[in-house]
């Protein structure tokens, strides 16, 4: 994104919806064509005003709580295996169970995540640090 605007509003507005990088457009045109290839090859620059806001702004936020769950521990077994990218079936072979009561565990797992699909489960394990 290029702009004029550099207001903490904006600038983190435009990262949430996406944008890669955050340019003002006071900054010289080599530095804009330069930044423009950093993006095409995966980078993420900014102008050092809005590096600096962007990095305030992050030590401003309080660390995200991760979420316990209350999963018993055959449910995170269960759902590790998941997460290792096994299927019913194969969970149930593994944990010498039956289908049906990977099922089940799985009907409780969704309902305590508050999912309502292996992918989701799978990313809300990831992201709460359950597995």
């Amino acid at each position: 994104m290029q702009t004029v605007f550099e207001d903490d509003d904006k600038i983190f507005a435009a990262i949430r919806a996406g944008a890669h990088s955050y340019i003002l457009k006071k900054t010289a045109s080599q530095k804009l064509v330069d930044g423009i290839r950093e993006v095409l090859e995966g980078g993420a620059p900014m102008t050092p005003a809005i590096a600096r806001k962007v990095l305030e702004m992050y030590h401003e936020q309080p660390m995200a709580k991760k979420e316990n769950f209350n999963l018993s521990e055959r449910e995170l077994e269960i759902l590790s295996l998941l997460v290792k990218g096994m299927s019913y079936k194969m969970i149930a072979a593994a944990a010498g169970i039956s289908w049906n009561t990977v099922n089940g565990h799985f009907k409780k797992i969704y309902d305590k995540l508050h999912v309502h699909s292996a992918t989701e489960a799978v990313k809300k394990a990831i992201d709460n640090g359950l597995i």
